[in-house]
């Protein structure tokens, strides 16, 4: 089963966490410093869980870099400066990132690392 790690629970998430959920073959975690949100969204769903992550927490980049550890794809739905930090710690795990966020600066940096890793992260172009 593939295992898909969603972060935010913005109005674009409820529309695919459902649509992963309902493919019958992922797991889906969404973390969020919102969590009320994501667990109507994952509605007891048995393949999802709800998690707490505040990504403007001194903490946050620990607690993420363990999410993304045990996850294939994490998507990252959260405000695009919070991308670069999703995008390391996919980096230091081998992991694919996507994004709905067009391509910043600080995303293109790091677009060597990305390539070294052997990883795709997708952005809006």
């Amino acid at each position: 089963m593939q295992k898909v790690l969603i972060l935010g629970a913005g109005l674009i998430c409820r529309p695919l966490v459902r649509y992963l959920l309902e493919s019958g073959n992922v797991e889906v975690t969404q973390a969020t410093r919102t969590v009320d949100k994501a667990v109507g969204m994952i509605a007891a769903h048995p393949n999802g869980k709800a998690v707490a992550l505040d990504v403007s927490q001194p903490d946050a980049a620990a607690r993420l870099d363990e999410l993304v550890r045990g996850t294939d794809l994490a998507i990252s739905l959260l405000p695009f400066t919070f991308h670069p930090m999703v995008a390391e710690a996919c980096i230091k795990h081998r992991r694919n990132m996507l994004t709905t966020s067009y391509v910043s600066p600080a995303m293109r940096a790091l677009e060597p690392r990305v390539k070294e890793a052997g990883i795709v992260v997708l952005n809006e172009s």
